[in-house]
């Protein structure tokens, strides 16, 4: 089965809603959260909403930045991965590992 088949359509609104009430003023995250409408679960513990073939090399979509942290009160700490283009690579629930 191809990856691309894999892709499922996904709510961000729980994430965005978490990332308005903890970091208020990253309105580039709010946004960015927002487009993360599909998914491809990868594990119980790890959603991913880009392409992570070839992580980190040229041409690939998946170019990390950096990691947020935001906190929920049902799932506990959940670490995303920002990529260098602003987007939301995907986020890991760290309680489900």
């Amino acid at each position: 089965m191809s990856r691309a088949l894999r892709w499922q359509s996904y709510d961000p609104t729980w994430l965005v809603e978490l990332a308005k009430e903890q970091y208020p003023e990253q309105e580039w995250l709010h946004q960015a959260l927002a487009r993360c409408t599909r998914c491809m679960p990868e594990s119980r513990a790890y959603i991913c909403f880009v392409n992570r073939e070839r992580p980190n090399r040229p041409g690939s979509e998946w170019q990390f930045e950096r990691n947020i942290q935001l906190d929920s009160k049902k799932e506990g700490p959940l670490i995303l991965d920002v990529l260098e283009n602003g987007r939301i690579g995907g986020v890991e629930i760290i309680k489900r590992i």
